[in-house]
């Protein structure tokens, strides 16, 4: 599952759907085991957008404007 951190006082609150907890079989007040990571979360492109993205990528001043970027 994924979820968002909050602040909350000192502490950190993981909010989980009651849907959730009812499919593992999770009642109020149970010790639950938590795993935290860090992720990265990437929006998905549709077919088309992403098509247009690697057409645009492909174009050679698109390739030398990413080379002047990486040089700094």
């Amino acid at each position: 599952m994924i979820t968002t951190s909050r602040k909350s006082g000192n502490s950190f609150v993981i909010r989980v759907s009651r849907e959730e907890m009812e499919r593992v079989g999770v009642r109020p007040d149970e010790h639950v085991l938590v795993e935290i990571r860090p992720i990265e979360i990437r929006p998905k492109l549709t077919p088309r957008l992403e098509a247009v993205a690697k057409e645009i990528a492909a174009r050679p001043e698109t390739a030398r404007a990413f080379a002047r970027l990486a040089d700094g």
